[in-house]
């Protein structure tokens, strides 16, 4: 009998010298591989300005390569002959490392697009650690089905693990209700974006202030007081959020009254007055003024004018400003504010007298000392 003939784990070793032999040229090839295409790879996605290719690069970097290796020595077992243990052994070793590579490109995609999709939104790096947890799970999520599905592949009925899982799943979500609420009403916040960390919020009046933090079960907000108030993020979700933030313009109402001694002339004067104002005023448009209300004490007057700003700060000097000079130009044309008053008309009576005599007597708010 030849060397090349003599049996060595029931194959030849003409056999076991061709799978070595498969083995060295794979890996040489795939190193070569790597040496040559890969490089130029690398060089050709540092020159174009999207991160899909270099995402391409690093998963055959990362993953397709060392699969390509271990395909390598499992195409060289399959030229020999095992008995069924050791074929069995081999079988599920295949299936073992399928599923993990598998689920290595699943959840790299799974991050790289997460990250791509933050990536073009506001204060990126912040959302990105945010999005740690929810990556956490969903990669756990996959890697459950995973196994499962490997499980089934190797012949094991996977009915039954399955409905251990539903019975147990339907257990967890009746005594965690609160927890998972404020969990998926964290998806909500992350891919609807209602507001982001930053954002000032008004939520019905009862919380004021800026986001400070998102996270899985609350959201921290800084109160304008200073204090920060934790709120689960199922009541953010079900409740009415007004975002200052996401305003683009502010809309400001205001209304004078002036006495009913003021001349018509002067009452006609009173919306150019105000428009005027309004129109050299920085970053304030002006919509309308009009005489509007015959009031119990007062005329009145009903103003309409835009703030082109978020900014409340620039609101607020800006409505300073045309108040002082609205009191200014009243001041030189002699237009009087009205405030609270009232007209009482007495009528005195004489016995035996034919005609009445009325007097006025006008009734100003008390002024305290």
């Amino acid at each position: 009998m030849s060397f090349w003939d003599r049996i060595l784990f029931g194959n030849p070793f003409r056999d076991w010298a061709i799978a070595i032999g498969i083995i060295v040229i794979s890996f040489s090839v795939i190193k070569i591989v790597k040496g040559t295409v890969l490089t130029k790879l690398k060089k050709w996605s540092l020159k174009t300005a999207t991160t899909f290719d270099d995402f391409i690069v690093v998963a055959i970097e990362k993953i397709l390569i060392p699969f390509l290796y271990f395909a390598a020595i499992f195409g060289a077992f399959d030229y020999l002959t095992f008995n069924a243990t050791t074929t069995q052994i081999i079988k599920v070793a295949k299936l073992f490392i399928i599923t993990f590579f598998a689920l290595r490109l699943i959840t790299s995609a799974i991050q790289y697009f997460i990250f791509a999709f933050l990536e073009k939104q506001e204060n990126s790096e912040v959302k990105k650690k945010q999005a740690g947890s929810l990556l956490i799970i969903l990669k756990g999520v996959v890697w459950i089905l995973g196994l499962v599905f490997l499980v089934n592949n190797l012949g094991y009925n996977v009915t039954t693990i399955i409905t251990g899982l539903g019975i147990g799943g339907i257990a967890v979500a009746l005594a965690a209700q609160a927890v998972l609420a404020d969990f998926f009403s964290y998806f909500v916040i992350f891919f609807d974006r209602p507001f982001e960390i930053g954002d000032f919020i008004n939520v019905d009046d009862k919380v004021i202030g800026a986001i400070e933090y998102i996270g899985v079960k609350t959201t921290r907000v800084r109160a304008i007081s200073g204090e920060q108030i934790v709120c689960s993020n199922k009541d953010l979700t079900d409740s009415r959020v007004h975002n200052y933030r996401k305003m683009l313009r502010r809309r400001v109402v205001f209304r004078i009254g002036v006495i009913y001694q003021t001349t018509s002339e002067q009452m006609k004067k009173i919306p150019g007055i105000i428009k005027a104002i309004i129109d050299v005023t920085e970053n304030a448009t002006f919509d309308r003024s009009h005489f509007s209300t015959f009031g119990d004490f007062s005329m009145n007057f009903e103003t309409v004018y835009y703030i082109e700003s978020p900014d409340y700060n620039m609101y607020m000097d800006a409505q300073q400003k045309i108040y002082l000079e609205i009191l200014e130009a009243f001041e030189k044309e002699k237009i009087e504010f009205a405030y609270p008053t009232q007209t009482l008309f007495a009528a005195n009576s004489f016995a035996g007298a034919a005609e009445q005599k009325s007097s006025v007597v006008e009734q100003k708010p008390f002024e305290g000392n």
